[in-house]
């Protein structure tokens, strides 16, 4: 009998599937871990950028642009993460 806590597209899986299904999840998550360690580190650069913006004459702003690189890697790895995450987790 099926496991009806599944969504329709999970329940009749093969093992191979149910395979690719987990490794797909693990990697969502493991992108999910690097954007939370982009956004971190893209708020701990938050005080040198301020400095830089203030400070560095031209647009040479490197801790900005390292900054604002942060801040996109971490948006991009956390939506891409999650969209493989996507379904009803196993417990």
């Amino acid at each position: 009998m099926a496991n009806m806590n599944l969504s329709l597209e999970e329940r009749n899986l093969t093992p191979d599937q149910v395979t690719s299904l987990d490794r797909r999840r693990q990697w969502g998550l493991a992108l999910q871990v690097i954007s939370g360690q982009c956004a971190f580190f893209a708020i701990l650069l938050t005080v040198w950028a301020g400095q830089d913006l203030t400070y560095s004459p031209g647009w040479e702003y490197p801790m900005a642009y390292y900054m604002v690189l942060a801040g996109i890697l971490a948006v991009i790895t956390g939506a891409y993460g999650t969209w493989l995450r996507r379904g009803r987790p196993e417990f």
